[in-house]
């Protein structure tokens, strides 16, 4: 088939990279979002899926809106047959999805019809799910509601972050992806209604869902963690400053701090939660670079029974 692949940040680059890859299909041309500022001198920057499609030498499109004229008038010249899409960013109006004959096909990163939205990844995290995966589906107007063509699992281990997680579901998605694109190509696969039961919803995790309350149970307290790094950053309060929680682990063994509670150590830094304590690992302090956590405490020089989160901040 003539492909035209649709994708942003770099979670969409192994699935673009397998269709390269694949001697049944032609990626005629990849659509992006437009060059965004990054970095201190906020200069403007291609998307990874632009540059690896620079690379690669395949034409780009970067519609500031996939309902933009130009964009559609290029899309009907190029006529694909089917365009897949991994972290687009953007919602496809109707009159760009009546385009391709084959429709448009998303590779999303849950097990639908579990969490459909922005961010599957972290809600699974924060949720405590012991399964996830990625699934392919043909898109419609609907939130990632379209009938399913597969679905490929994935473990989420105990000290996954949102994006140890989300790395390892792009290559396996990728993998999925390519061989959607072939069972549609040789009539293989059909595509499946999907369930009514088990519809979930990941809405994009904002700061405050960040914020963590450490008088909820350790568990809570973890995959929030966990599942919001890297972004967009737990975080607490110290001494009416926000701090960053970069990693975490659960330290069943230490009972005798209360919620915020900071119990310093020659080498640990504890903090008491609902339940049992946590061990923080590394933290980044407001204009500070990362660092390990008893290095951080060491330099504030903690007070017997401070706490985090005793004081808000706006």
């Amino acid at each position: 088939m003539k492909l035209v692949f649709a994708g942003t940040p770099e979670v969409a680059v192994p699935a673009l990279d397998a269709l390269i890859a694949s001697d049944r299909h032609e990626v005629a041309a990849v659509v992006t979002r437009p060059d965004a500022p990054a970095g201190r001198g906020r200069r403007l920057v291609a998307s990874p899926v632009a540059e690896r499609a620079a690379e690669a030498g395949i034409e780009v499109l970067k519609p500031v809106k996939p309902r933009d004229e130009d964009f559609l008038a290029r899309l009907r010249e190029i006529a694909p047959d089917c365009c897949p899409v991994v972290a687009y960013g953007a919602l496809l109006p109707k009159v760009a999805l009546d385009i391709p004959a084959r429709g448009w096909v998303n590779l999303h990163f849950s097990l639908l019809p579990a969490w459909r939205g922005a961010a599957p990844v972290q809600h699974s995290i924060m949720s405590g799910d012991e399964i996830t995966g990625a699934s392919t589906f043909l898109i419609e107007e609907g939130l990632d509601s379209g009938p399913l063509y597969g679905t490929v699992t994935e473990t989420v281990r105990h000290t996954d972050t949102s994006g140890d997680l989300l790395t390892r579901l792009a290559f396996a998605g990728a993998g999925l992806l390519s061989a959607t694109m072939d069972g549609i190509e040789d009539g293989s696969l059909k595509a499946l209604a999907q369930p009514a039961d088990g519809i979930t919803v990941a809405p994009k995790i904002t700061v405050e869902d960040a914020h963590v309350d450490w008088s909820a149970p350790a568990l809570r307290v973890d995959r929030v963690v966990r599942g919001c790094t890297p972004a967009p950053g737990a975080w607490t309060v110290f001494r009416g400053e926000r701090l960053k929680l970069i990693s975490a682990v659960l330290a069943p063994d230490r009972t005798d701090l209360a919620p915020g509670e900071l119990g310093v150590g020659k080498r640990d830094l504890h903090v008491g939660t609902g339940s049992y304590a946590v061990q923080l690992l590394w933290v980044q302090a407001q204009g500070k670079k990362p660092m390990a956590a008893a290095d951080w405490a060491r330099g504030v020089r903690i007070a017997p029974g401070e706490r985090l989160g005793a004081t808000d901040v706006g």
